[in-house]
């Protein structure tokens, strides 16, 4: 009986299972991002305008940008101290030596009038050729270590005051050992080492009289108007000495459209109708609000300027490297 039973159970089981409509089938959700390759083999990432939109994409063309001949020089920023104490020095010397001819022609007035010793005026006599000896060499000096446009300042003091008080910074900047200019610097643009992306722009003071005992390269000051507290006294500098001649044209690429990968800065074009093609650039070249590139950008090409690193993000994805 309970055999029986069991096997009446089994049986409606089965048919009840047939009786059963099938299930669909499970549609697997396709990516909206679709990762192919170009006749040149590089990477194009695809997506739709609803992808784009959702991860607020932004596009704009490349707009025309110029770059001054420029030749790039290493440095350092100057210690105002030192240009302070030549310049205490030349003006103490010169004082000195003001006084000294002062109190000769005193005597000597006096040795006219039989009122002063031949020996006072002898005296007299040495000690003002020795302190306008020591006023010329002070003079020399610092003529030698800072060149003559700044030692000729006008306003030398208020110079070291600035310096010194950070409102400006003073750079001195080599060429590269044997390199010359063609012409006088028309300026540069200088970084701080601890940030090579952000550029500033400088005055520039003359020629140093001497070259750098190290690079034997010549040398040039550079006054830095808004340093900003980027550039401290014995900090290096790099630089783009700025000289006259006819400009390179080229296209400015802003900051937020760069993006970083293996080592190598990258921008995404836009190469067709929701399709983005990673270029690398060069970041030689920084301007203040992005950088300066030729080749292989152009004028007008559509660039990624917002997104840039979620497309960066999904192209790696799709090639299994890490996001």
């Amino acid at each position: 009986m309970k055999k029986t039973l069991l096997l009446i159970l089994l049986v409606a089981a089965g048919c009840a299972k047939k009786d059963e409509p099938p299930k669909p089938e499970e549609k697997k959700s396709e990516s909206p991002w679709k990762l192919s390759r170009n006749a040149n083999g590089e990477p194009v990432l695809t997506l739709d305008a609803a992808t784009a939109a959702r991860v607020g994409l932004q596009i704009a063309p490349f707009a025309a940008s110029q770059l001054a001949p420029e030749t790039k020089a290493f440095g350092r920023v100057l210690d105002p101290a030192a240009l302070a104490t030549a310049l205490a020095e030349s003006v103490a010397a010169a004082g000195a030596a003001d006084a000294s001819q002062k109190d000769f022609q005193r005597i000597k007035t006096l040795a006219e009038q039989n009122n002063a010793s031949t020996r006072a005026l002898q005296t007299a006599e040495a000690a003002a050729a020795r302190d306008a000896a020591q006023a010329i060499a002070a003079r020399v000096r610092l003529r030698a270590a800072w060149g003559e446009v700044i030692a000729n300042s006008k306003d030398l003091g208020g110079m070291v005051e600035s310096l010194a008080a950070g409102v400006s910074a003073l750079v001195r900047l080599d060429l590269p050992a044997g390199e010359v200019l063609k012409s006088d610097p028309t300026g540069a643009r200088v970084f701080a080492l601890a940030d090579e992306s952000t550029p500033f722009e400088t005055k520039f003071l003359g020629a140093a009289a001497n070259v750098d005992a190290q690079t034997q390269g010549r040398g040039f000051f550079f006054l830095v108007t808004k340093p900003q507290g980027q550039f401290k006294p014995g900090g290096a500098v790099l630089g783009y000495i700025i000289a006259a001649g006819d400009a390179l044209s080229g296209v400015l690429v802003p900051r937020a459209a760069v993006v970083h990968a293996d080592g190598h800065a990258w921008v995404y074009l836009q190469t067709g109708a929701g399709a983005f093609t990673r270029k690398e650039i060069s970041t030689t070249n920084a301007l203040a609000s992005g950088w300066f590139v030729r080749a292989p950008l152009a004028v007008g090409d559509e660039v990624v300027v917002v997104g840039a690193q979620q497309l960066l993000s999904e192209e790696l994805k799709g090639q299994g490297g890490p996001e």
